[in-house]
């Protein structure tokens, strides 16, 4: 018994020690490179000087076209993430201005990201490898469910978060290959999808006093950033459209461009434009917001 356990303890001892090798590793690896998303764009990255930072999920990322801003002489990138929330949206900021990034004016898409206060763990697990060199990041987790296990056990993170941080890609980003996310400052245009669904049901929708949404508030007014809330189109086919009036209800300062392109001609997905009406969007918040 006494040999047994002692075989045990040197078993778990060697495991252990493997495990923190390769976390050692994979996070070095993810420290060196800024190119794979906008994650690591900004972890990765010296402090960058901003007219316009814009944030959201797929409805930032793909409807700010942000190349016309820079056409107007604004310097700006699209930080819009697909199938990110509010959640990712706040930590984005926060480290931006843990990066010392000077920021004039933040656009931020607050629509239907409003209804759940939750993370998005597709999106939220590529903070992960820097959990450890960031308090700003460990502090925006410390109170998510398996927070404990994914910071204290050594690689652990990298086995449940295995499609988005796991070997596959450790090795690309070793490599040093590049995505598309970067493209167009940030901006991801969308084609006309002529099998596209043009319907869309928000009828069970309810927008909450969302804390993400009140963090992005308190960095910007202690930061003297502007910001820039907005609810992005949807196509006219769709069902629970009182949703953006609910939405206004609780966040009256909130600007509501949900009708403001009309036509299925104009979007890819009831809920997404297509570049043709991104960029007719886009044009308008330019008119109302950066006349000057």
């Amino acid at each position: 018994m006494k040999y047994f356990l002692l075989f045990t303890a040197k078993l778990l001892l060697i495991t252990f020690l493997v495990l923190g090798v390769l976390d050692l590793i994979y996070t070095q690896v993810y420290k060196q490179s800024s190119s794979r998303n906008k994650i690591a764009y900004v972890y990765n990255s010296k402090a960058r000087d901003y007219d316009v930072v814009i944030l959201g999920s797929s409805r930032a990322n793909n409807h700010f076209v942000a190349p016309l801003f820079e056409e107007k002489g604004l310097k700006t990138f699209n930080y819009g993430m697909s199938g990110g929330h509010l959640f990712e949206a706040s930590l984005v900021l926060k480290l931006m201005i843990e990066r010392h990034c000077r920021i004039k004016n933040v656009i931020l898409e607050a629509d239907l990201n409003l209804s759940n206060d939750k993370e998005s763990e597709s999106v939220a697990s590529k903070f992960m490898p820097y959990v450890h060199d960031s308090k700003t990041i460990a502090n925006h987790f410390s109170k998510q469910k398996n927070f404990w296990v994914n910071y204290y056990i050594p690689f652990y993170r990298y086995i449940v978060f295995e499609p988005e941080i796991g070997f596959r890609e450790m090795y690309n980003t070793a490599k040093e290959k590049r995505t598309k996310l970067l493209d167009n400052l940030g901006y991801y245009p969308l084609g006309k999808n002529p099998k596209a669904n043009m319907k869309n049901d928000l009828t069970n929708l309810k927008p909450l006093h969302n804390k993400y949404y009140e963090e992005i508030k308190q960095i910007c007014k202690a930061h003297n950033i502007k910001l820039i809330a907005v609810m992005t189109p949807m196509c006219s086919n769709t069902k629970g459209l009182d949703y953006f009036q609910k939405v206004n209800k609780i966040y009256p300062e909130i600007h509501n461009y949900e009708d403001i392109v009309q036509g299925d001609q104009y979007f890819s997905s009831c809920g997404h434009l297509n570049d043709a009406g991104a960029r007719l969007f886009t044009k308008r918040i330019l008119k109302d917001f950066f006349k000057k």
